[in-house]
């Protein structure tokens, strides 16, 4: 899974989540490597694991040929509370990483396949995703 080796703030706050505050992605908002992409239509958080589980089904269906990049890195760190913690008490425990994807954002690009064994790993990776994708083609 990925995650960053140093952080500068083991735990961060949690930030808002008014979405008609959020706008859109103004950065990695295009196709920059691959030929094929899989694109955000929708504000969520997604968590470093999610991010590992769309990559396997990524390269399973793609086999050996063709490259994949990944477009985004989880450094946001998530906290939880243990179960029957009452209000107060302090933080929660450092619990994973996590990345902001505002809509518009590319997740994965990759090339080197047909475009229909492209789209399909793609698919199959936005289902692993908590959120509404759509996919991109250079051509």
């Amino acid at each position: 899974m990925l995650f960053p080796k140093k952080v500068k703030h083991r735990k961060w706050q949690t930030g808002r989540r008014n979405l008609k505050k959020i706008g859109v992605a103004t950065r990695g908002n295009k196709l920059s490597f691959g030929a094929y992409g899989l694109k955000s239509m929708t504000y969520v958080r997604i968590k470093s694991n999610q991010i590992e589980a769309a990559r396997k089904v990524i390269s399973k269906a793609m086999g050996k040929t063709g490259r994949i990049w990944i477009r985004v890195f989880p450094d946001r760190p998530y906290t939880t509370k243990p179960a029957e913690v009452g209000m107060g008490k302090g933080k929660g425990d450092l619990q994973g990483y996590q990345f902001e994807v505002l809509p518009g954002r590319i997740l994965f690009e990759v090339d080197g396949v047909s475009e229909e064994v492209a789209k399909e790993a793609l698919r199959k990776a936005s289902a692993k995703l908590p959120l509404t994708a759509k996919i991109l083609s250079r051509r």
